[in-house]
Order: C-alpha cells, then structure tokens, then sequence
C-alpha cells in the first residue's frame, strides 16, 4: 500500500503533537487511526488521532451568513482556498530500529515533518508489538475522548488484523478485539 500524506506537523511534545493538513488531505484521516511521523535513523513516532478541528477564517464567517451560497462557491472554498484543518494526536509508541515500543517517545517529531497515516500492515505490526502497553497512554489523557478514542482504534486495528490474516479473517479479527477488551479490563481494574 502506498504512504498516504496526511498533513505535517504544527507543534509537539512527547506526549503528543498536532498536524496541520488541507481540507483535501482530510478523507484519509478518521477519529482513532493511527499515524506515525518518521524521523530518519531508523526512528518514527506513533500516535492516534482524536480529534480534528476546523478552523474557521474571515470569508468562511461571511458565507455562514449569506444567504444561497452556490455550489460552485462551497466547491471553490472547499477545494481551492487553504482551509485550516488540525489533527490532534496522543503519541502511544515509537520505534526504533526496527522495533516497536509502546511507551512515549523519547523525543519528539519536529515542526513540518510529515505525518503518515498507517496502513492496515503497519496497524497490525504496532498492535501486535507487547501486550497493549500503548492503551495506558490513552487512559491517563487528560482532554482525550478516552472511550471513543478507544472504541474507533478497536474497531480499525480489529479489522486490519481481519485484512491482514487471510482465509481466517473473521475469526482472527475477532480474536484480536477480544483480546484488546479484555487488556483493557485488565488495565481498568488494576
């Protein structure tokens, strides 16, 4: 699968960064996936999403209030203007090397690097990598949507491992979101 550009980086920190991308760049990225931002030297910085936000701007003002904008105007603003978008993305792992970690990354992604939106091979190989030590990250957030957040990276990395395991699709795809709940019981309790 190719490397899907989703935005570049605004500002960051170790515990999470935000992207700046163009409205068309927008239907890559959904609530929960899982991106990363490769650094060079073997080092790359993983995180997911929650929550994408809007800015507005002077002319968007104008057109909530004029009355029958055309289609042809929305399509130009949408398409052609610079619309501001942020991605917001909790930092749940690196790697280094060649291999994953599911703990903060010891240092973080810089201004304008690229982010990439992972694949379901790349979503398979960070999930499967440990035993969910990445969802402690999600639990201590503070302004993160915790539940959702969890529920949308389920349901994608559930289907991925659907995707990636072949003829036994279903029931691996299954076995793995069991599996994510169950940890997370775990990690709730205790």
């Amino acid at each position: 699968m190719a490397q899907i550009e989703i935005g570049r980086l605004l500002r960051a920190g170790t515990t999470g960064f935000i992207a700046g991308c163009r409205f068309n760049q927008l239907e890559a990225p959904a609530f929960g996936a899982l991106v990363r931002a490769p650094l060079g030297a073997g080092y790359q910085v993983y995180g997911l999403i929650y929550d994408i936000h809007i800015d507005d701007d002077g002319l968007v003002r104008q057109l909530v209030t004029a009355e029958n904008v055309s289609e042809e105007v929305m399509r130009d603003n949408r398409e052609r203007r610079i619309v501001p978008v942020e991605l917001s993305v909790l930092a749940v792992g690196y790697e280094q090397d060649g291999k994953v970690y599911h703990l903060l990354p010891p240092r973080p992604p810089l201004s304008l690097d690229v982010i990439y939106l992972c694949d379901d091979k790349d979503l398979v190989r960070f999930t499967s990598a440990g035993r969910f030590g990445y969802f402690r990250h999600v639990l201590r957030s503070q302004d993160v949507p915790v539940g959702e957040v969890l529920a949308a990276h389920i349901q994608q990395a559930g289907t991925a491992h659907g995707k990636e395991s072949g003829k036994s699709a279903l029931p691996r795809a299954e076995a793995w979101k069991e599996d994510a709940t169950q940890e997370l019981i775990n990690f709730i309790k205790g």
